[in-house]
């Protein structure tokens, strides 16, 4: 309480002293603890303590003065380079925001009733907002363009993100509290529950081998000039030992056209022989057991129908036996044949209705009777709170985040114009030795990597919850991010060596926190930073990767006007590289971006990369009707694509000013066309209407030509 008090004082240093000391507690008062499980448990201890004193609202007042603290700003403006010092105050507090948020937002086991309490009162304190007009998250959102526009350039970007993203987790919730929402609004809505659960799904599903990729391009060139004859030598079933047949391996013998450069075409070659000869001595005389080899049991995925694949089914039979059509009629079958009738039974059997086909239905039927179907119940979900607090300045609020993106992006050359984002990494006095050195660069490679991870997470966030939420409030964001140049971007994220980046080392274990509060540290040197973790994969940046995959996969889904654009930014090799990465999630979400596309590639294209195909066929989830494998009169269909985007944008356009536009129904509004009414209405002047009416009448009313013949033409 003491220090609480210590916050409301006038000067700026003991304010900071007192913070940095509410940053001790919130840190777990590792100067008074044994262990590492010592610290973590008094810091989550301290937080909710912290909490339950009212610490949040006066960080959070503190907050908002740091951010209009204009003098800050502009000092920052005039330096040449920014750097740690210029964030201080702010990096304090929102390291203590972040603690507070990051525990109390996690459940635990032995957690006391009195801090489920706590956890609960605290989501919708930062959900629902009661004195201010804005949910948190907008603040922070408000923050990163304020960075963006380079009116704040030493706002300290990691943080912001950071804590913006476990704000979103916590009051929106994780992906298994969106799982449980999915099914109670299927259950509200009267549709069939899902038919599996999608997460569990790609838990037990295994990763297909990856091409071999840690053989030198010297033995490469000996492999393809000299080991040639000894191929045909080898049987096939030998790699087949561990189940570990690799599906994505071109043995074929031309190389993919789209990767005709010596690295990538010998990485995609053959086993090296060396490691054949490892494994083939190795086997046993017979077969082994069947036990040791788990065979899949049928397809991962059950199949799904959408009600528009029926239509266009019966359509195209209508016309080949009958010669006549009955729209969008599914139930007759007179004069069709009985394999036709069969298909079409399998067809409903799989049909699957989304929350979001409902959804459009619904506001086709709001948009053609306003008048009859009245006012829309809108549920008043947190989701909901912070779409309406995000409309009016969301385009900002994407390529705000995307231009972060960029310059995170390790493909990202460093331009003079581009954003520094590095500010709250820098130290003021910069390196000197080489071991300084090398430090900061881990420290700026693990900063963007964190900056990655978080705006990737975030964004996957916010669009699933936007989608169950209301379909046309996910596609306006997806198309502003389309706008903002969000699939280029994203592929130009992957276009690099995606494994090193998987297995980068950009952490030093010992200066991690907790370890580092109560062990002595050992001297670094320029060998142990070198050798780095002992972790074989990063897996904030394999984390990051799936997140931007299936941001990308959200945005292209159904779109054919984006999936060209796949095919235009020529994605497939770029995401069969990709493939290389032996993690089961990854690479169905890659493989289900070479799906949507696998029919625009050609037939050369299909033909050079049959393992990919059917790697495709193995693990994405199979569509009955879909034509991806083949991609037969694909040229015959004439699709305008700027009409497709166009008329979903006068849809969105369409539901947003129907929900949120201010005067709602006006076209209906009685209209008030008595003259002594409307004259004898009092009107709000504003307080200096006084002093300047007679110049606004002089210049708006008396210098103005009266046309009287044109008040006739229009009588």
């Amino acid at each position: 309480m003491r220090l609480l008090d210590g916050l409301e004082v006038v000067s700026r240093d003991k304010r900071l002293r007192v913070a940095r000391a509410v940053l001790y507690l919130a840190q777990g008062t590792f100067g008074d603890c044994d262990n590492e499980d010592d610290v973590l448990h008094w810091s989550r201890h301290n937080n909710f303590l912290l909490y339950q004193m009212g610490t949040f609202s006066a960080f959070l007042e503190l907050l908002n003065m740091e951010i209009d603290n204009s003098q800050a700003c502009s000092s920052a403006l005039r330096k040449p380079a920014i750097s740690l010092a210029d964030s201080t105050e702010l990096r304090v507090l929102l390291s203590v925001m972040y603690l507070m948020v990051e525990n109390i937002r996690v459940e635990q086991e032995p957690d006391p009733p009195e801090w489920k309490a706590c956890r609960e009162t605290f989501r919708t304190e930062l959900s629902f907002p009661v004195h201010t007009e804005e949910p948190f998250a907008l603040l922070l959102f408000t923050m990163v363009t304020k960075f963006c526009s380079g009116h704040a350039p030493h706002f300290p970007m990691k943080k912001v993100l950071l804590l913006l993203w476990k704000v979103l987790l916590f009051t929106l919730g994780g992906f298994e509290a969106l799982q449980a929402m999915k099914v109670k609004k299927r259950e509200e809505l009267g549709l069939p529950p899902l038919p599996e659960d999608s997460i569990q799904v790609m838990r037990s599903m295994r990763a297909a081998s990856p091409p071999t990729y840690s053989i030198e391009l010297v033995e490469q060139q000996q492999q393809k000039r000299g080991h040639r004859s000894r191929r045909p030598l080898m049987k096939q079933d030998s790699l087949d030992i561990y189940n570990e047949r690799d599906p994505f391996k071109n043995d074929e013998a031309g190389i993919d056209e789209e990767e005709n450069d010596d690295v990538d075409s010998g990485i995609e070659g053959e086993l090296d022989l060396m490691e054949r000869d490892a494994i083939i001595p190795a086997m046993p005389a017979q077969r082994p057991p069947i036990e040791r080899v788990s065979f899949p049991k049928g397809l991962p995925w059950a199949p799904k129908v959408r009600q528009k694949d029926i239509e266009h089914f019966l359509e195209a039979s209508r016309n080949k036996f009958i010669g006549f059509t009955l729209g969008q009629d599914t139930e007759t079958l007179i004069g069709l044949p009985r394999p036709i009738h069969e298909s079409v039974k399998t067809l409903k059997q799989h049909k699957y209705i989304s929350i979001s086909d409902v959804q459009i239905k619904n506001e086709e039927e709001l948009e053609k009777c306003p008048m009859s179907l009245g006012e829309e119940e809108v549920q008043e979900t947190p989701c909901e709170i912070l779409y309406r607090a995000m409309l009016y300045s969301l385009p900002q609020y994407m390529i705000a985040l995307l231009k972060i993106l960029l310059a995170a992006a390790p493909t990202s050359k460093a331009k003079t114009d581009s954003i520094n984002i590095l500010a709250d990494v820098l130290p003021e006095e910069m390196p000197i030795t080489v071991l300084q050195s090398m430090k900061l660069g881990i420290d700026v490679n693990r900063h963007k990597e964190i900056i990655v991870k978080s705006i990737s997470a975030l964004l996957l966030l916010l669009l699933k919850h936007l989608k169950l939420n209301h379909i046309y409030q996910f596609e306006y964001v997806s198309q502003h991010l389309v706008f903002a140049n969000c699939i280029p971007l994203i592929l130009k994220f992957f276009n690099q060596n995606i494994l090193s980046y998987i297995t980068a080392k950009n952490s030093i274990s010992v200066l991690d926190y907790p370890y580092c509060t109560v062990h002595d540290l050992p001297e670094l040197t320029a060998e142990s930073l070198e050798a780095g973790d002992n972790n074989q994969f990063c897996w904030r940046n394999l984390f990051s990767c799936i997140n931007l995959l299936r941001v990308l996969n959200k945005l292209t889904k159904w779109k054919h006007s984006r999936t060209m654009m796949l095919v235009v930014f020529k994605s497939a090799p770029i995401l069969k590289r990709a493939l290389k990465v032996k993690q089961a999630m990854m690479q169905l979400y890659v493989l289900k971006l070479l799906k949507i596309q696998t029919k625009y590639l050609g037939r050369q294209w299909r033909k050079s990369n049959m393992k990919t195909m059917s790697a495709i066929y193995q693990k994405v989830r199979h569509r009955m009707n879909d034509d991806w494998a083949y991609g037969n009169d694909i040229d015959a269909r004439p699709w305008d694509f700027q009409a497709e985007e166009c008329t979903l944008r006068a849809n969105i356009e369409a539901f947003n000013s129907r929900r949120y536009d201010k005067p709602q129904d006006s076209e209906f509004a009685p209209v008030d066309n008595c003259l002594q009414s409307v004259l004898g209405q009092r009107l709000e002047l504003p307080e200096d209407f006084h002093y300047s009416y007679e110049l606004w009448l002089e210049r708006e009313v008396f210098s103005q030509p009266i046309r009287w013949e044109e008040l006739l033409h229009y009588q």
